[in-house]
């Protein structure tokens, strides 16, 4: 009819957020469904190992002890740009490749099932769980055991309640690096962006510690991913809020009073956010002073509750978790619909 509106639908370019928050969602959903398979990791390794052993022989060939602090500190910008390009550069090939051969909706599902094995909402929980599953069948023994394999400090310094202030805190602070992270990165960037925060994150959990080797070659990578996780940090504590109303027994309130009073006394400018936030929901306290190897580290407690943790508080964590998680794909995938229009 001459002279009414002319209606068009929204276009869709590859590297539009519409298709990036696409395949945000169907990633988490691919990594909630199928993780990571064991076979699979025996075949092939994993992604964060092929980075870590990139990094590994660039710190050997590029970290020496001979170079003066700003040549060192020097090298370790130059390392962490050569590990973001090695990992971002074939990620954003295989997505374009795969948007220009395959139709949207099929490369997204090929694009999501690469983009899922750099997300750790599975895993993170079963190792989570098995610590809970060790306190219960083994004891203090068992909790240790299974601890140790998701913390840096020293198990045996810790009681019953120490191991599963750990554990939950462990499981706060990954939920932030290791699923919100990359999920953000990946609705912001797309395959380019999961892969190169990876390479950032792994960076920092290698060479990024104040030790005489990293101390100046790390420092890049500590400083970056600081940068790179404040986002997903702050949107991590919401996600734990919001799981607060749905958990039985759990305070969001309390949850959004312990972030504003104590995730800025967190000597990491980004975990504290997720572990406040666990704390204040489950009314306890985390962090706190704790003992890494032989050397005793006097943190600010996140919290006011009881740091008398137990193993029942353990499993009301991962309920939480798991509802944050579930809070994270519901929007993603939200997000994703209004902005295909």
């Amino acid at each position: 009819m001459l002279g009414s509106p002319r209606v068009t639908r929204p276009s869709h370019s590859p590297l539009s957020l519409a298709t990036h928050l696409a395949l945000a969602a169907t990633a988490l959903l691919a990594e909630v469904a199928f993780g990571y398979p064991d076979a699979l990791f025996r075949a092939i390794r994993h992604p964060v190992v092929w980075i870590g052993a990139l990094l590994a022989a660039l710190d050997r060939a590029l970290n020496r002890a001979t170079l003066p602090r700003p040549a060192r500190r020097g090298m370790g910008v130059l390392t962490v740009l050569a590990l973001i390009a090695a990992s971002a550069g074939p990620a954003a090939l295989l997505q374009g490749a795969a948007l220009a051969w395959l139709g949207r909706a099929l490369a997204i599902a090929v694009l999501a099932v690469l983009a899922s094995s750099l997300l750790a909402q599975r895993s993170l929980f079963s190792h989570v769980r098995a610590v809970a599953d060790g306190l219960e069948r083994a004891g203090l023994a068992g909790g240790r055991h299974a601890v140790a394999q998701i913390v840096g400090r020293n198990p045996q310094t810790l009681d019953e309640a120490g191991v599963v202030r750990a554990a939950i805190e462990s499981l706060a602070e990954n939920f932030s690096d290791g699923v919100v992270a990359p999920a953000f990165w990946c609705a912001v960037l797309g395959l380019p962006g999961i892969a190169g925060y990876k390479a950032v994150n792994t960076a920092d959990s290698m060479i990024g510690h104040r030790t005489p080797r990293h101390e100046a070659f790390g420092w890049a990578a500590a400083r970056l991913d600081d940068v790179v996780n404040l986002p997903a940090s702050r949107l991590s504590a919401f996600w734990l809020l919001c799981a607060a109303f749905l958990l039985p027994g759990a305070s969001a309130r309390g949850a959004a009073r312990a972030v504003w009073r104590d995730a800025g006394k967190h000597r990491s400018p980004n975990a504290g956010w997720p572990e406040a936030a666990m704390a204040g929901a489950l009314g306890l306290r985390l962090a706190g002073p704790r003992v890494y190897g032989t050397t005793r580290v006097d943190d600010a407690w996140m919290g006011d509750g009881r740091a008398e943790a137990t193993p029942a508080d353990l499993r009301r964590a991962l309920a939480l978790y798991r509802i944050a998680c579930g809070l994270q794909v519901l929007a993603a995938t939200a997000l994703a619909f209004i902005a295909q229009g």
